[in-house]
């Protein structure tokens, strides 16, 4: 029924883009023989408006992957570097914030680890919304960032490294087993804001899966149990994207290259001096406005990168400004 429901709302998007296209091919053509140049520039504009939907809409299509259409987690870590590598963790957090709140997604908070003096060491959130993961499922990798710091009183520039990990909410009719005995579970005070009660008592959860050493943690409720569920979730969702990559891997072997996110494997730079440049480096696609990327301006990233993704081609250059 999920898949029909999809089907059925592609259907109707293409057939409402095709019927928009020929109302404003005709709006264009009576204007243009009436001699009206205020209704030829509203048709111009929206035949823009329109080709910009569809070029959305096309990329849309390409998220047909088993768990795309699901809500996603989106994890980031500060590599090594201290401050500087924190407060570049936070900074991609926000980002993330800011692409599911623009993208019309409800974004919850899961697990903050604050830095010892700004920034973040790792912060897991959850994005809800149509096909959540499969947009954000091309960001999992090392993201580079050049500045000046403002923490060096020498204003030096400096590279920072963080790395983003994305995997599915798990749909609760996939039953996916995890045995007790291959878990370490450790309890722990919550950090942050939260109240008396969650900076307490020892309500924080974080399991370990032995076997494939995933760790995830939770800490945003205020009880144990319910953090302890989240985190389960969380565990459960890591081992099915595990098994999608591998399911990736074996249908095509040039994945392997994809996929592999280990440090050292940029995926994109952020350049704010000594010029202003975002690249991303398995596309190509780059911006000159770091700003509004930082602000959450992704989808022309995420579109090349599924482009890529899926037909195995990598497109040409791009300036997304």
């Amino acid at each position: 029924m999920r898949e029909r429901r999809r089907l059925d709302e592609a259907i109707a998007a293409t057939r409402a883009i095709e019927s928009e296209l020929d109302d404003n091919v005709g709006l264009y053509a009576l204007a243009e023989e009436e001699g009206d140049t205020g209704m030829v520039e509203d048709a111009i504009v929206a035949l823009a408006d329109l080709a910009t939907r569809a070029e959305r809409d096309k990329v849309a299509a390409l998220l047909a992957g088993e768990a795309d259409g699901n809500d996603t987690y989106i994890e980031i870590n500060a590599g090594a570097g201290g401050t500087e590598s924190q407060d570049w963790a936070e900074m991609l957090s926000r980002m993330y914030t800011r692409w599911g709140e623009r993208s019309g997604m409800k974004v919850e908070l899961i697990d903050h680890h604050s830095g010892e003096q700004a920034g973040i060491k790792s912060a897991t959130i959850m994005l809800k919304g149509l096909n959540a993961y499969g947009w954000a499922k091309t960001e999992s990798g090392v993201h580079r960032l050049v500045r000046i710091s403002p923490y060096d009183s020498s204003a030096r520039r400096h590279t920072s490294f963080a790395s983003v990990w994305v995997y599915p909410v798990v749909d609760e009719n996939i039953d996916i087993e995890v045995q007790e005995k291959d878990l370490r579970i450790d309890t722990y005070r919550s950090s942050g804001a939260g109240g008396q009660h969650v900076n307490t008592t020892d309500s924080a959860v974080r399991i370990t899966h032995i076997p494939t050493n995933i760790v995830v943690a939770c800490q945003n409720q205020r009880s144990q149990h319910k953090n302890r569920a989240e985190a389960m979730r969380q565990l459960k969702a890591r081992l099915y994207e595990r098994e999608l990559q591998r399911r990736e891997v074996e249908a095509n072997a040039t994945a392997a290259s994809k996929t592999d996110i280990g440090w050292g494997h940029q995926i994109r730079s952020y350049v704010l001096q000594p010029y202003q440049l975002v690249k991303d480096l398995r596309t190509g696609v780059i911006s000159t406005a770091p700003g509004d990327v930082l602000d959450g301006a992704l989808d022309p990233f995420m579109a090349a990168a599924l482009s890529q993704r899926v037909t195995g081609e990598k497109v040409d250059v791009a300036d997304v400004e």
